[in-house]
């Protein structure tokens, strides 16, 4: 019964399809040859003869179906419908649950949203009402592998590490005893945090979170900016692995109530590799991140980081002074560190006192005198920079301003003859200025103290195995013809393949607007004038923008107008 109605359906679709113009009648009948002869289905025959495109035929299966269709590669994928269907289910039927109605209905993308007997399976297995939608342009089972491909490798590697799990650790042992180290120390656990590591290198994590929930707890890597679940383990195992990683960290495995933070290293190969660890207690729980410091990743040089033509000249002139203070602003994980590390880098030449104070030293450098700030020892950002200052310093690097004493000591520093770097919270090159005058720092000492301003956002490139032109929305556009006061030529996105797991993206970039202080500028300091001012002033002074730099990479087909507008935000 089931068989005919597929049939009655795949017929009433091959009539459309020739009735749309799309194919001849003899096409259609060739095709309904070979799809009998192979035991396929009429639609997937088309796709691999090339008569149809897949946009094509979707669009007709969802006029035929009455069903949604569902963009798989911008949608975000709910963990929680996801975790509603088991793997080796989905990947047998070909469904992929990817979102939570509001009802509470499961959204599912299925390559056959008229298999009834499907939809009531799967409705009796999580208890909620089904709704169906059909993939755009991804296969489901191509998806699949980007949603539960790492998870599952990981989950192999920790299952068969892991399970059976069988010597607890010992009760009411002091901290730090022997027993307890032993056990730590030898339990298989020790090779699940291997591997979890040596996934994060592998696939380019920048964070290694561990997060406790209700029943479980999640392993999730940070990939170029997005969070990506890659494994569920028992909170047992999960806190023998807490426990693990704190012993490599050198933290008291005893202590839950007080946050604490360490770091630890991992050789892989010929390879160093630097974690460092923040844990904290949740009402589940302890929660751990892991910020993976792979210095073979670090690109040191300026150019390598997104610096190009008028922004780069302007930067290049800036470090040929010889005295000032220039201030990178981003919001967090914007890339100002790397910035900062690699304009040092280059100003490394031996002949210059290089000296910094970091909260904490993230890379350690030759020829450069690095200092960890030490709340304990009373060792802050203010009292590091002071004590810099009488170490006969050329160059200075100051992790963070955060507070007025920081920054009026980094000014003065500036001013007595000093080249100073140091990075700010802030919204945009003009709003840093700002910034230093909300802290209590006289205008009259920034618009002398600070020679320029540098910021930055990260934005995802497209991945070059699968770039291919595109049409801009009606909203992308607009944005771009108004950034660059010209239509868009080719433009360019990312189709999605293995090599960037289907997301169309792969690796980071830059986008920044540098802004040089000039008389002009210094003049609206001393008046205390407006951010969106002196960003005017800038403008007219030939300061490309964040906004402007980001359209003329996605000219470059770098990155995509989508990409640019979700990263980068403006008030003009």
């Amino acid at each position: 019964m089931v068989e005919k109605r597929l049939m009655t359906f795949q017929e009433r679709l091959g009539q459309a399809l020739v009735e749309g113009g799309f194919i001849t009648l003899e096409q259609l009948d060739q095709v309904r040859q070979v799809a009998e002869a192979g035991g396929k289905r009429v639609t997937d025959v088309l796709q691999e003869k090339r008569l149809i495109s897949r946009e094509v035929l979707t669009t007709a299966l969802s006029f035929q179906l009455k069903v949604p269709i569902v963009n798989l590669k911008q949608v975000t994928i709910d963990e929680k419908a996801v975790a509603l269907v088991p793997e080796e289910f989905a990947r047998e039927h070909e469904v992929l649950p990817f979102a939570l109605g509001a009802g509470g209905e499961l959204m599912l993308a299925m390559e056959s949203p008229n298999d009834f007997q499907l939809i009531n399976t799967l409705s009796a297995m999580t208890r909620r009402s089904i709704r169906p939608a059909l993939p755009l342009d991804s296969r489901v089972k191509d998806m699949l592998d980007v949603i539960y491909k790492p998870a599952s490798e990981l989950a192999q590697q920790l299952d068969q590490t892991l399970h059976p799990v069988t010597e607890p650790t010992p009760p009411r042992a002091e901290p730090h005893s022997p027993s307890i180290l032993a056990d730590v120390s030898e339990a298989p656990v020790v090779r699940a945090v291997e591997m979890i590591a040596f996934q994060a290198i592998k696939s380019r994590a920048s964070d290694i979170h561990i997060v406790p929930t209700a029943d479980s707890a999640k392993v999730i890597y940070r990939i170029d900016g997005v969070l990506h679940t890659v494994h569920t383990i028992p909170l047992t195992v999960h806190q023998n692995m807490i426990s693990r990683i704190k012993v490599m960290a050198n933290l008291d495995i005893a202590e839950r109530r007080r946050p604490q933070d360490g770091a630890f290293t991992m050789n892989f190969g010929d390879r160093e590799v630097n974690f460092r660890v923040a844990v904290a207690e949740t009402s589940y729980g302890e929660m751990m991140v892991i910020r993976v410091l792979d210095k073979s990743r670090i690109r040191f040089d300026i150019g390598e980081l997104g610096l190009t033509g008028a922004a780069r000249q302007a930067y290049e002139r800036l470090l040929s002074y010889p005295l000032g203070m220039i201030a990178v602003s981003g919001p967090t994980g914007s890339g100002k560190t790397t910035t900062l590390y690699a304009t040092i880098y280059a100003l490394a030449d031996g002949k210059r006192n290089i000296m910094t104070i970091e909260d904490p030293v993230e890379y350690r450098f030759e020829n450069i005198s690095q200092i960890d700030t030490n709340p304990t020892a009373g060792i802050d950002f203010s009292t590091g920079l002071r004590a810099i200052m009488r170490m006969d310093p050329d160059i200075i690097l100051v992790g963070e301003i955060r507070d007025l004493e920081t920054a009026q000591t980094a000014i003065q520093a500036a001013n007595t003859g000093h080249l100073v770097f140091s990075t700010v919270h802030a919204n945009d090159a003009a709003s840093t200025i700002t910034r230093f005058m909300d802290l209590g720092v006289e205008p009259f000492a920034v618009s002398t103290g600070l020679i320029g301003v540098v910021a930055q956002r990260l934005i995802r490139k497209i991945c070059p195995d699968c770039k291919t032109p595109t049409t801009l929305t009606a909203t992308e556009a607009l944005a771009y013809e108004q950034e660059l006061q010209e239509p868009a030529g080719e433009i360019y996105v990312g189709q999605g393949c293995n090599t960037c797991s289907f997301t169309g993206f792969s690796g980071r970039i830059g986008v920044y607007e540098v802004l040089v202080i000039t008389e002009e500028i210094r003049g609206l300091i001393i008046r205390r004038t407006t951010a969106s001012e002196i960003k005017s002033q800038a403008v007219k002074q030939g300061m490309v923008t964040l906004r402007r730099d980001g359209m003329l990479k996605v000219k470059e087909g770098l990155t995509t107008v989508g990409e640019i507008l979700r990263n980068v935000f403006t008030t003009d």
